[in-house]
Parts: structure tokens; sequence; C-alpha cells
């Protein structure tokens, strides 16, 4: 499990325990330690306790009288109804930003030119970084905070890179989709910012579908 960085309260608490929970570093079954894991992470319990809270709620955990939890077990219709949300929430931002316009679309598309053009292995935390500042600056695009507080809770679910094997690929098709996405956005296209962020979000349905069922082969 990576450790914290830049604390910004449960939210990203909760996002390194769904990356571990989907790639399957903590099993179904497996208990979970309140303390042990803000030791882990050097954090106070607090965070870590609000984090269980909102994994038992979307039901990924149960929580145990001990200060504990046990993993549950992820199963197909688990991953398709979170994608289903996210993809019906996400391609609505999309729709919204390509109204309203990105604030700084010119320097995110630059940014990702030059990690299409990387040349050799793409570096993980600069594709995850550049990755979330996209996602939540279409949102902030989006100009509502109902939608942005939604997507925060469903943001780092099963749609991460981590939860599949062949990451560079998934890195490469990825950023091309992103192009694709702002490239409609900074055209004040809706319809096709729309559909080209629901392909994007339905691929990596797909990869998660076919990497959760190979691993449990």
């Amino acid at each position: 499990m990576q450790t914290l960085k830049m604390v910004p309260t449960r939210v990203r608490v909760t996002s390194i325990l769904k990356r571990a929970i989907y790639s399957g570093e903590y099993k179904s079954g497996q208990e979970l330690s309140l303390t042990a894991i803000a030791e882990k992470l050097g954090i106070s319990r607090t965070p870590v306790r609000e984090a269980f809270q909102t994994l038992a709620a979307e039901g990924l955990i149960t929580l145990r009288m001990s200060k504990g939890a046990i993993v549950n077990k992820i199963d197909r219709k688990f991953i398709q109804d979170t994608f289903e949300m996210r993809i019906l929430l996400e391609s609505t931002a999309a729709y919204k930003a390509a109204q309203n316009g990105l604030k700084n679309g010119e320097e995110l598309m630059a940014k990702l030119r030059a990690l299409a053009d990387t040349k050799g292995p793409i570096d993980s935390k600069s594709y995850e970084e550049l990755n979330q500042t996209i996602h939540m600056a279409i949102w902030e695009a989006a100009d509502n905070q109902k939608l942005t507080s939604y997507l925060m809770e469903l943001w780092n679910g099963p749609s991460t890179g981590h939860a599949i094997p062949e990451e560079q690929q998934h890195y490469r098709l990825s950023t091309e989709e992103h192009i694709q996405i702002l490239e409609n956005i900074q055209n004040h296209n809706p319809v096709a910012a729309k559909n080209a962020m629901e392909k994007h979000l339905r691929r990596s349905e797909d990869n998660v579908l076919n990497y959760l069922e190979n691993r449990d082969a």
C-alpha cells in the first residue's frame, strides 16, 4: 500500500484504501486494523475512521466493533453499478465543461501531449497526478457543486489503473482518450465531449472487469 502525501483529509485515505482493495492487496475476508493503517500512513486515526465509514457505506467493507473492518467481496455487479454512476455523472460533467469552457485547457493539453510523446515507460506517479488534475479540472468547469461532490466519492474507485496489470498500455490509451476529451471541451462541443468521456470510462470498466475475472479464476 502506498504512503500518504499531501493529506487532504478522509478523501485521500479513502482513495488509498480503495486502491489496495481493488488491486487485491487487501483481499476478500481480510481484517483491516484502523490503528495499524493510521500508523502505516503516518496520520491520526480520525481520517482513517472516516474513510472506513465511507467504504462501509459503499459496500466495500463491513465495520467491526473492535475498531476494525472486514473487506467484502467485490463482484461484477458492484463494478458495473459503480461505473454506471460514474459514466452518468462524469459524461455530464464533460458536457457542461464544454459549454462553460476550461480555464487551463491549453496548459493541460500541453502536459498531455508531452506525456503521450514520452519515450519508454510512462512514470506512474506523473500519469496519476495528471489524470487526477484533468478529471478534477473538468468537474470544476462543470460548475456544479453537487456533481463534484458525488464524483469525488467515486474517484479512485475501480477505474484506477492500479487495478489493471497492463499499466503502460492503460496509461497510453488513457492519455490519448484524455486528449480527445479535452479537444472536444476546448472546441465547445458538448456532445462530442460527453461521448468521449463515456467511451473512456467504458474501456476502463471493461479492463477492470476482465482483470478481476482473471484474478479470481
